[in-house]
């Protein structure tokens, strides 16, 4: 393979649309409108601020398919609009008061990580999407846990029972999900099963 050839492979699934600029601007917007949506499927849990939503999902999924610079700068504007006012955090919520914002700043940092390791491959096959997507998740809850422990002044076992050990069965079933359609969506576009360097 030339160096040309190997600078127009595909790095992210986002790479596979036409465009440059224009492109980047709709897909950046459309993932941060996308989490948005996505967290107003929500199912509150008895006990605990934090609910089970369609976020963490829409969020990892926004990583691997736009790249680390798209998927974070998108995860920013859905923060920064969600603490401005715009009514599209969890259950239609906004501002800076809120316990689970911590989640919401680590969706910045899982995004970038999440689209990182999916410009090196990491969501080619159903193994290495395993891999990204769990580090995604932990991502999430290492900012979001101590987050929720400030804001509600519990202790660290206290907020581990409130933000993170309801969700574990879910989020396992989120990236078993992942790790059927990221590689599906690469073999439909036909590109193989191929990883990209640098």
């Amino acid at each position: 393979m030339t160096t040309v050839q190997a600078a127009r492979r595909p790095r992210v699934l986002g790479d596979l649309l036409p465009g440059s600029l224009a492109r980047d601007a709709a897909l950046v917007a459309g993932s941060a409108v996308f989490v948005g949506l996505a967290a107003q499927v929500a199912v509150p849990l008895p006990g605990t601020p934090v609910p089970v939503s369609g976020q963490t999902f829409a969020v990892l999924l926004a990583g691997a398919a736009l790249g680390w610079g798209r998927a974070a700068l998108g995860m920013v504007i859905y923060l920064l609009a969600g603490m401005a006012g715009l009514p599209w955090f969890v259950d239609g919520e906004s501002g800076t008061g809120l316990p689970t914002l911590g989640y919401v700043i680590g969706f910045v940092v899982a995004a970038a990580a999440v689209g990182r390791l999916a410009g090196r491959g990491g969501d080619r096959t159903p193994l290495r999407t395993v891999g990204t997507m769990l580090l995604g998740t932990a991502i999430i809850y290492a900012v979001g846990v101590p987050y929720l422990m400030a804001s509600l002044g519990v202790d660290l076992g206290k907020a581990l029972d409130l933000g993170l050990v309801p969700f574990l069965a879910g989020d396992a079933l989120k990236v078993l999900l992942a790790a059927a359609l990221l590689p599906a969506a690469w073999k439909l576009a036909g590109t193989g099963r191929g990883t990209t360097s640098g």
